[in-house]
């Protein structure tokens, strides 16, 4: 027997299901699709992100947590063919939705609004080249903790967004319907009941509380006549705090703390750009220094070869003792050993780079050689006093006596780059500039208000209560009245003054001594932060000073080593020198070398990072910095 035939001849039932059928449609019509509550829920986020950017930084920027609809990465994968896991190692987008997945469109790799993937690869099979920017550009795209970030910043919007609706008027509509029995005396009486409303409820950031309902019910004997009646429902209330609990600054303080949470995560992800493109330029470089340092051992592996069978020659025609040869070829083999280490180092150093960019690691990408060379005429560029010349040509005059006095003083400004500054000046820079001391100094106010909140716990409740009802509700004993109408003569008013005293506040006052130490923890938080950076500016500035005199002192190195190399040769084959003062000035020509590119590499990162401890090195949404110069302020 089908359902529609059950219900026949009980048109109680009917009349209930048809109510109901009622509520259901308009409940479902009045709903929204899981991705236009997605939709919704971004560009609230969004909206946020916006106004605290402009709020906190001056401006706004595109931001986005949505990824590339195809990253790098799984061009990677898929052209250079390389293993994976699960599909999932190719992004969300290569999931398959599972059961009661609630919007398809989410995973669907063509969807609107996904921001390109940069850069283009080169043809299919070939390494991925990267140059300096292109490896900042995708590290924004790619990176794991970089996007990690963007998603805590588009978090704290969400949470303001929650805060903000608390103090938003509350709607509800309920609806109802049922139907009920009962049987006396061999007689049966069914009712069905139905009822519909809407309410509102306001919360006030200064305390109070309003509510308000207006509503129909339905009462309807469905034997004995059928005798129905409407009834109608109306009526308010407020609640309003006089003492404990009263005004904004405590009602409203969870709202003010994700307000600032907001602006917080901001300047984190703000700082978080900064350091975040000076470590790329860092672990860019250092790849590249390992790759130098490949080059150099095997340049010297070659020039041991050379020495090796140029004694084997000399001890042949009697002129070199063969103890002699045996030490150019041991000093051969462990060239070639430092040389296959050097590749090893090199290859780690690439991979451990990859997983930083959020890459895979087994990809086949190369590195812009020729950046060392660009950034030795940077360098030489912004050093006056060592960017007249080559470094090749150093006079070797200049080496300080052995009794010369070691000056750790920075030298006159002519003779040192733009950014190494005074200490005093520096600090000063860091202070007023740093986005992380902000949220500091923020942290000491955000406990002070919580010291406040926790005092007012101290109050005593004083609570006035205030509300009205106009209705005339319907029962199965006014089923047979007429409908009933909204009278204000007929409604009902009351009105309570309730008062806690504070005679128990232990909890309270746990609160409160609570809140005092949290105080003083911010309170010692911001002074470690202030000293930290001050440590760090100091530092970086001797850092600089360091890695200058080293470049003048190892470019010096690197020709007089290379001197070493050819007198000693000369002398070798004039019987003059031994096989020993060879190898020992090929040694010193290669550590020089290394050394030189090392402190080249040393200054620029501390440049880098001397402009992220200033706060003053800006980065763009798609990762790429624009310097500070002081001579362009």
């Amino acid at each position: 027997m089908s359902f529609c035939r059950s219900i026949e001849g009980r048109p109680w039932l009917t009349l209930s299901l048809k109510v109901a059928a009622a509520g259901i449609f308009l409940a479902l019509s009045s709903c929204q699709s899981p991705q236009e509550y997605r939709q919704e829920a971004d560009e609230v986020a969004y909206g946020i992100i916006r106004e605290k950017q402009e709020e906190g930084l001056g401006e706004a920027e595109p931001f986005t947590i949505e990824e590339p609809a195809v990253t790098l990465r799984d061009r990677l994968l898929i052209e250079q063919n390389l293993p994976v896991s699960d599909p999932a190692s190719l992004g969300t987008d290569a999931l398959e939705p599972i059961e009661h997945w609630p919007e398809d469109d989410y995973l669907d790799p063509d969807r609107k609004n996904r921001p390109a993937s940069a850069p283009a690869l080169d043809a299919a099979g070939e390494p991925l080249s990267l140059s300096l920017n292109e490896a900042l550009m995708v590290a924004a795209r790619n990176s794991r903790d970089y996007q990690s970030q963007k998603e805590t910043v588009f978090r704290a919007a969400l949470g303001l967004d929650l805060e903000r609706e608390e103090f938003r008027s509350q709607f509800s509509a309920p609806i109802s319907a049922g139907v009920e029995g009962e049987t006396a005396d061999g007689e049966t009486t069914a009712t069905a009941t139905e009822s519909i409303g809407t309410g509102v409820t306001r919360q006030l950031q200064q305390g109070a509380i309003l509510t308000g309902r207006i509503g129909l019910d339905l009462i309807q004997l469905l034997t004995q006549g059928g005798a129905q009646s409407l009834g109608i429902i109306a009526d308010g209330s407020i609640e309003i705090p006089l003492l404990r609990g009263a005004g904004r600054w405590v009602v409203a303080e969870p709202l003010t703390q994700a307000e600032r949470n907001a602006l917080y995560a901001i300047y984190d992800f703000e700082r978080f750009k900064r350091t975040f493109a000076v470590e790329v330029a860092s672990r860019y470089l250092s790849v590249l220094q390992a790759l130098d340092q490949v080059d150099n051992a095997g340049e010297n592996y070659r020039r041991l070869i050379t020495s090796s069978r140029r004694a084997q020659a000399l001890a042949n025609e009697g002129r070199l003792p063969e103890i002699q040869v045996d030490q150019a070829l041991q000093d051969e083999l462990r060239a070639r050993n430092g040389w296959i280490s050097a590749q090893q180092q090199y290859a780690s150093g690439l991979d451990s780079f990859k997983i930083l960019l959020g890459l895979p690691t087994d990809a086949s990408v190369v590195l812009d050689r020729e950046t060392l060379e660009k950034l030795a005429e940077i360098v030489k560029g912004v050093l006056p006093a060592y960017g007249r010349e080559e470094w090749e040509s150093q006079d070797l005059s200049q080496v300080p006596p052995a009794d010369a006095p070691i000056d750790l003083e920075p030298p006159d400004p002519e003779d040192r780059g733009p950014l190494e500054m005074e200490s005093e000046e520096a600090i000063i820079l860091a202070l007023a500039n740093r986005l992380d001391l902000r949220v500091a100094e923020g942290r000491v106010f955000d406990a002070m208000r919580k010291v406040t909140v926790a005092a007012d716990g101290f109050l005593p409740e004083f609570t006035l209560l205030a509300g009205g009802s106009f209705n005339e509700q319907r029962n199965l004993g006014s089923s047979s009245d007429d409908n009933g109408d909204v009278n204000f003569n007929r409604g009902s008013y009351n009105a309570l003054l309730s008062i806690d005293l504070p005679i128990e506040r232990t909890v309270e006052r746990d609160l409160y001594r609570n809140r005092l130490i949290d105080l003083e923890g911010s309170v010692r938080d911001l002074q470690s932060l202030e000293d930290d950076i001050k440590f760090q500016i100091r530092n970086q500035l001797r850092e600089m000073l360091e890695s200058r005199e080293s470049l003048r002192i190892q470019a010096q190195a690197v020709t007089l080593a290379e001197r070493r190399v050819d007198s000693t040769s000369l002398l070798l084959q004039l019987g003059r020198a031994e096989i020993r003062d060879v190898l020992d000035a090929q040694d010193a020509l290669l550590s020089a070398q290394n050394a030189l590119t090392s402190a080249l590499i040393s200054y620029r990162v501390s440049e880098l990072r001397l402009q992220s401890n200033l706060g003053l090195l800006e980065v763009d949404e798609n990762g790429l910095w624009e310097e500070y110069r002081p001579e362009t302020l």
